[in-house]
């Protein structure tokens, strides 16, 4: 039973990997805080404290404090990713974020054009994300995302272009009474990079790199603290299918303060637990801690922080 559960984790890390998961943006595919990471990532459906907007812009328009978080990731081979957010309701019936996002690699050895060692250098993506959303009716919202990309990448230790361009996700959200939520978004729909390598080759010239779009459709199931989210998404380069990524994720609350996670998501396996305590209300504050496995044998660990108030 042990050995084709490792077979069937190491299958669909495989199958989930091909095609698309080296494409542009895939910093912005993987989950982002240490509770929706230990979780799979699949929260199209689930509301996410570290980081309202990032997988479902609809959420915001449900928001009745205005929620803080920052998260920080340490992958295998030297890369990181890290994201900061604040998310606030917009009275009556809306809700707007922002949000900034990094990632990159460290530690890459330069070399010179004759194959010298030269200085170190590092990879850097980032995204400024501004988010909206609008209650339609009490039961359903609908969201946005606007995302500036900015992408650098050095060539040597002297030489180094940049690529940069803009973004859109869409949600939907509806709360099918107290038990179940369904989400659905459009992410990246129109998001790229814009590169002109000019000054760096001979025959260089514009080139765009599109991120591929992806159609999520989730959902949760909440009952005596225990919560089941999952999503599937439908990966396209914008006009063809490409592959179908499914998500799904538990987690279990004690007392209203300790919380036990586990799930199977973007090609990664993953547990993680979390400590929700008063700071100066009750239930201000949350610390998570998620460690993910992924087909490759890479390890990530993820340590976030929200504080709503």
């Amino acid at each position: 039973m042990k050995q084709t559960f490792i077979h069937l984790f190491f299958f669909l890390a495989i199958l989930e990997g091909q095609d698309w998961a080296g494409q542009s943006g895939g910093f912005l595919r993987m989950g982002m805080t240490a509770r929706s990471t230990a979780m799979g990532g699949g929260f199209t459906a689930e509301l996410d404290n570290s980081f309202v907007t990032f997988h479902n812009p609809a959420w915001a328009a449900f928001l009745t404090r205005k929620h803080v978080g920052s998260s920080y990731t340490n992958l295998s081979l030297d890369r990181r990713l890290a994201a900061t957010s604040i998310s606030m309701s917009l009275p009556p019936t809306a809700g707007v974020g922002i949000s900034w996002i990094s990632a990159g690699v460290t530690d890459i050895q330069g070399r010179t054009s004759a194959g010298e060692k030269s200085s170190m250098m590092q990879t850097s993506e980032n995204t400024i994300m501004i988010s909206f959303a609008q209650r339609i009716q009490p039961w359903f919202s609908v969201g946005a995302n606007f995302k500036i990309l900015k992408y650098d990448l050095p060539i040597t230790s002297s030489d180094q272009i940049s690529g940069s361009g803009i973004g859109f996700d869409l949600g939907f959200l509806i709360k099918s009474g107290e038990y179940m939520t369904f989400g659905f978004v459009v992410q990246d729909f129109t998001s790229s990079y814009q590169w002109d390598t000019n000054a760096i080759f001979t025959q260089g010239g514009p080139y765009k790199d599109d991120f591929p779009t992806i159609y999520r459709l989730g959902s949760r199931f909440n009952n005596k603290g225990l919560k089941v989210i999952g999503d599937i998404g439908l990966i396209t380069n914008h006009s063809n299918y490409v592959s179908i990524l499914p998500r799904v994720g538990v987690e279990y609350g004690l007392l209203d303060k300790y919380y036990f996670r586990g799930g199977y998501g973007n090609a990664r396996l993953a547990f993680g637990v979390g400590y929700g305590y008063g700071l100066f209300k009750d239930n201000d504050s949350s610390i998570d801690y998620s460690f993910s496995l992924d087909g490759a044998v890479q390890t990530g660990h993820t340590i976030s922080y929200a504080f709503n108030f």
